[in-house]
C-alpha cells in the first residue's frame, strides 16, 4: 500500500512511520511496502468487525485473525507472511512506545509444508531435446548445446550463461563449474552433452565476437547470452514439444536432472555435489519428489488400487 492510503481503521500516523520505516531503515522495495500496507488493511479491517482497534490488539485477536484466514482458506504461507507483517507491525509499535507489550510475541506462526519443485518426466526432457536438435541451423545448434548442457549436468543458468570457453575448448569429460561463494566443484557431462558442444562450436562465432570468453557469446552488455534470453528460447521450445510454457524454465531442468540421477540409482551426496548444494537437507528435497511419484504411481497403476472397500 502506498503512502497516503492508509485504512481509515489503521491509525495514519502508526501505519506511515511503520511505512517510512520500512523505507528509510530497511531500504524496501516499493512492492513490499505495498504488500505490507495490504496485510496491515486486511488486519484492521478484521479488527473493526469485532469492534477493536488495530494499535491496541491483544494476542486473542491475533488468534482469531489467524483463524480466520483458515476459514478463507488462504494457504499456511500467506498466513505466515500475515504474521511476520503483524509481528513487524507491532514492533515497532512497542520501540516508538505507543504501547508497553507486542501481542504477537508467543504466537507462532502454521507449519509450512515444504514446497516440492517441479518436474519433468523422462519423457518429457526427451521431447525437449529432440525438438532442440532441429534443423542443424546455428540457432538449434545452440539451442541444443544449452539443453543437453543443463540437463547433463544441473548447472545453474547463471552459471551455464557465463560458463567460459576454455571450460569446454578440448571436449573434456569433466567441467569445472564455478558456483555461489565463488566455490568451484567438477561436473561430468554425458556423450550427448560433449557431442551437442562439439556441433555448436564452429557457429558460436554467429551469436557473438571470436574472441569473446564465454561458451555462449553476445553481443550484448554483458558478453554473454542473459538469463532472461535463455528462459524466452526455453518457451519457444516448450512450444515446439507440446509441452506447456509455465512447466519448462532453466531451474525445472535443473530439478529433472536431480530427480532423474535419484530414480536411476544415483547417491544424494554425488548429487549434491554436482548441484553445488552447501547442505545436504537441501538436495534431500528431491527424495520427496521421488516419494510423492511413487506414491501416485501406486494410487494409479497398482492393480488394488481401485479395489472396492
Amino acid at each position: 500500500m502506498a503512502r497516503g492510503q492508509a485504512s481509515s481503521h489503521v491509525p495514519a500516523l502508526a501505519l506511515e512511520g511503520f511505512l517510512e520505516m520500512l523505507i528509510a531503515e530497511r531500504g524496501a522495495a516499493t512492492n513490499t511496502v505495498a504488500a505490507y500496507g495490504r496485510d496491515l488493511r486486511d488486519f484492521s479491517d478484521f479488527c473493526a468487525r469485532r469492534r477493536s482497534q488495530t494499535e491496541t490488539a491483544d494476542a486473542a485477536t491475533v488468534r482469531a485473525y489467524l483463524a480466520d484466514l483458515v476459514t478463507r482458506e488462504l494457504s499456511a504461507r500467506t498466513s505466515a507472511r500475515r504474521l511476520s507483517t503483524l509481528k513487524q507491525f507491532f514492533g515497532f509499535l512497542v520501540t516508538e512506545g505507543r504501547r508497553e507489550d507486542d501481542p504477537t510475541a508467543l504466537i507462532t506462526g502454521p507449519r509450512q509444508g515444504r514446497r516440492l519443485p517441479k518436474f519433468l518426466t523422462e519423457a518429457e526432457v526427451d521431447d525437449l531435446l529432440a525438438a532442440a536438435a532441429g534443423t542443424g541451423k546455428p540457432e538449434d545448434l545452440r539451442l541444443s548445446c544449452l539443453m543437453e548442457l543443463l540437463y547433463a549436468s544441473g548447472l545453474r543458468v547463471s552459471e551455464l550463461v557465463s560458463l567460459p570457453l576454455a571450460a569446454v575448448r578440448r571436449d573434456p569429460r569433466i567441467i569445472l563449474v564455478t558456483g555461489k561463494g565463488g566455490k568451484d566443484r567438477m561436473v561430468p557431462l554425458t556423450e550427448a552433452a560433449r557431442a551437442a558442444v562439439a556441433s555448436y562450436l564452429p557457429v558460436r562465432e554467429h551469436f557473438g565476437p571470436p574472441q569473446a570468453p564465454f561458451l555462449f557469446p553476445s553481443r550484448g552488455g554483458t558478453g554473454h547470452l542473459t538469463r532472461r534470453r535463455v528462459g524466452q528460447l526455453l518457451d519457444g521450445l516448450a512450444v515446439r514439444a507440446g509441452i506447456a510454457p509455465t512447466r519448462v524454465s532453466p531451474h525445472v531442468l535443473r530439478h529433472a536432472f536431480a530427480t532423474h540421477l535419484l530414480a536411476h540409482g544415483a547417491d544424494l551426496r554425488s548429487v549434491q555435489q554436482m548441484l553445488g548444494h552447501a547442505d545436504i537437507s537441501t538436495t534431500e528435497i528431491y527424495t520427496h519428489v521421488l516419494a510423492a511419484r511413487l506414491q501416485g504411481l501406486v494410487n494409479t497403476a497398482h492393480p488394488l488400487a481401485e479395489a472396492p472397500d
